[in-house]
């Protein structure tokens, strides 16, 4: 889901630039309030996770190419507000260091994957926890169904920038129709990591996962 220099006007492309500077500039203030001494060293690990396996493309139509997110697994474990960090900056290093997407296209991506995958997915993720039982295995399920989610929204944030600003000859609708409709299918790989992910920590370490301590928090204070 990388977008290449080139692809997307400048006009659109700094337009997004300002709006993903906004967003990040919110987070550094928001990620002090999710984070401690025990979840900064988490926020470290997920990001590196997530660089991992975002290295992992699919070839998607029309010049494009997909990938697993990891939006909602990190927004699960320490917060929206660090996961829009943490995918952010590793977009930052893979940009830099291994060119996996412009230069100039950086403050689009940083849109489709930092703040609209990882705010989407979350509040659906809130959304399905809601509804469902308070336990462990329903902060799992609800991550499954966030992180589905997620992928094909963060394509839909892409098809939105092409209708607006595409330099390329392919039309809006067969982008849609290839964005979103692969995205689907890597949507389900992404959902199924998401889940297995989040179950293992919060066998282990569930102080340390955001959702299942917000979750508890909010219990307690209905029970006060």
């Amino acid at each position: 889901m990388h977008i290449p220099d080139g692809f997307i006007d400048p006009q659109t492309s700094a337009i997004f630039a300002g709006i993903s500077a906004v967003g990040i500039a919110a987070a550094l203030k928001g990620a002090r309030t999710q984070l401690d001494e025990k979840t900064a060293p988490l926020a470290g690990l997920t990001a590196v996770f997530i660089f991992a396996v975002q290295m992992l493309n699919f070839p998607v139509a029309a010049g494009t190419s997909g990938h697993l997110l990891g939006a909602v697994l990190a927004a699960v474990l320490v917060g929206p507000w660090a996961a829009t960090l943490a995918l952010t900056i590793v977009l930052l290093m893979q940009a830099f260091l291994f060119a996996d997407g412009g230069l100039t296209a950086l403050g689009l991506s940083v849109f489709n994957m930092s703040i609209l995958a990882v705010w989407a997915g979350y509040g659906i993720f809130l959304l399905v926890r809601k509804i469902l039982p308070k336990n462990k295995a329903s902060v799992s399920a609800a991550a499954f169904v966030g992180a589905l989610l997620s992928v094909p929204i963060a394509a839909a944030g892409f098809t939105l920038q092409y209708a607006l600003g595409a330099t390329a000859t392919f039309s809006t609708s067969t982008v849609l129709s290839a964005m979103v409709g692969t995205h689907v299918l890597i949507g389900i790989g992404e959902a199924i990591i998401t889940g297995l992910t989040v179950s293992a920590v919060l066998a282990s370490r569930s102080d340390l996962v955001y959702g299942w301590k917000n979750n508890k928090q909010k219990l307690e204070i209905r029970n006060a």
